[in-house]
């Protein structure tokens, strides 16, 4: 595993430009609700520590991942926002249901980066088992919800520049 014993949320703020200026969404699945509220929190801090101010951090919530897309396109269409984190997490159950949820996620979410021109930020665990999601969501291998946070920051710069 590329990951094992290794935290990949470490972030140097000198290198991220500062996010006071951009207004953030970020769409939460309330499914594993105990791992996708670990990635928000990861998210958040990362936003806040790189300056972006509270009251332009929106969050929605969806039911599940498979909606993860329709609320960041209704956020996107409605909330000004210069970019959308999408949080969720899938665990591999006995059936397909979780290989149709990934790839729906995953092609929804490469259709809004497509049809868009505000980024969308992929931050769905899809895990084997809880216990790589907990690792994932905080544990011993850091924070996703970090990292798509310092992602989104990288991307909004770059539309800006463009």
């Amino acid at each position: 595993m590329a990951t094992e014993n290794k935290n990949l949320s470490q972030y140097d703020k000198n290198t991220i430009p500062n996010a006071k200026d951009f207004r953030f969404g970020i769409v939460v699945s309330e499914w594993n609700e105990t791992i996708t509220e670990g990635l928000f929190d990861g998210a958040k801090t990362a936003l806040l520590d790189c300056g972006t101010q509270e009251e332009n951090i929106i969050r929605w919530d969806v039911p599940g991942s498979f909606e993860l897309t329709f609320g960041a396109k209704r956020m996107i269409e409605t909330q000004n926002v210069d970019c959308v984190i999408v949080i969720g997490s899938v665990i591999k159950g006995e059936t397909m249901h979780f290989e149709f949820v990934c790839e729906g996620v995953t092609q929804g979410i490469k259709d809004l980066n497509v049809k868009y021109d505000v980024p969308t930020i992929f931050c769905v665990l899809t895990d084997n088992n809880m216990q790589q999601s907990i690792d994932r969501s905080g544990g011993k291998h850091g924070n996703k919800g970090t990292e798509a946070a310092i992602a989104a920051i990288k991307m909004v710069d770059l539309n800006r520049k463009a």
